[in-house]
């Protein structure tokens, strides 16, 4: 099935423990589309500047699955940037710089030829801007967001409606509580249910994830990464959800099982995301490669056999 991610595509200083890295490709739809090409033709509707280098251009090209065809360069415009700095832990970071550039300006438009999208991804960006993409994907048949606490702080109202238009969004669990104001990331996510998606990812970093629908609940632990595979954690969300995304396109149905399933794949996808600055550790991945790092991650998180204590 045809997927599609909106979002943005950006330019990004890094600084983490183990090294910097300055001018690289950032941004949601850059890393989702990256991990989601190796399931699935993927659709990108983004806005750059004319100040764009044509290096990341060509990154983007190298993976063949992604349609840059809703890519718009504006001429006199400014590319997003934004600069980071991780603490030792790699989990905290501090942002050191945003620059909106385009995305203070009109949102792009989505191709004639991309409206018959039936697999959606809202990458973070303004509630208000997600629900508009919306009006222009009639063939729709599930749809996830995503979204930050700006959003929650700020636009609230807007993000509420978002909510009863979705089938499904991914969130992180201080997001969950700022949202909701439940601790307990499946309460949270039962409280977001009832603002309208079916389906909620309670994503949390190094302790792994949670997936609620009506159908159950699972829970998912991180790909064990130790320090030495940890470059740069920047888009490792985003990979993940593209991950997860792909997964659901290629198989063309998002049955509980389904959902699991995915979970596995997007945290497998986000693992390489880790070992690299930008886009790199995803630059040339193939099946063959996620496939031999799930046998490990499914090896990893087994349960063995266990004896009856009655």
């Amino acid at each position: 099935m045809s997927l599609i991610v909106t979002g943005t595509i950006g330019i990004d200083n890094v600084e983490t423990p183990t090294g910097s890295a300055e001018g690289i490709l950032g941004g949601s739809c850059a890393y989702f589309a990256a991990a989601a090409s190796c399931y699935t033709s993927t659709r990108i509707v983004a806005a750059v500047g004319d100040d764009w280098p044509a290096d990341h251009r060509s990154m983007l090209e190298s993976f063949p699955g992604i349609d840059l065809a809703g890519l718009e360069t504006r001429a006199g415009s400014k590319t997003f940037r934004w600069g980071g700095k991780y603490l030792e832990n790699m989990n905290d970071r501090e942002t050191l710089f945003t620059d909106l550039g385009v995305l203070e300006e009109a949102p792009p438009a989505i191709p004639d030829a991309f409206q018959d999208s039936e697999i959606v991804f809202l990458a973070n960006t303004h509630p208000g801007v997600q629900r508009g993409f919306l009006k222009s994907l009639p063939n729709r048949k599930f749809t996830v967001a995503d979204t930050m606490d700006l959003w929650i702080n700020i636009a609230r109202d807007d993000l509420v409606g978002l909510l009863g238009e979705i089938d499904g969004i991914v969130i992180n669990d201080s997001e969950a509580l700022l949202l909701t104001e439940h601790r307990n990331p499946f309460t949270a996510a039962k409280a977001i249910m009832e603002m309208g998606p079916k389906v909620v990812i309670i994503k949390k970093g190094e302790h792994g994830a949670v997936l609620v629908t009506p159908e159950g609940v699972a829970v998912i632990p991180a790909y064990p990464a130790d320090e030495t595979m940890v470059v740069d954690p920047t888009g490792c969300g985003d990979s993940f959800a593209g991950g997860f995304m792909g997964y659901i396109a290629s198989r063309g149905s998002w049955e509980f099982s389904d959902l699991q399933a995915a979970m596995a794949w997007g945290t497998v996808s986000a693992s390489f995301t880790l070992g690299a600055f930008a886009l790199e550790g995803l630059q040339g991945l193939t099946m063959e490669g996620l496939e031999e790092r799930m046998a490990k991650y499914q090896a990893a998180a087994r349960v063995g056999d266990v004896n009856s204590i009655v």
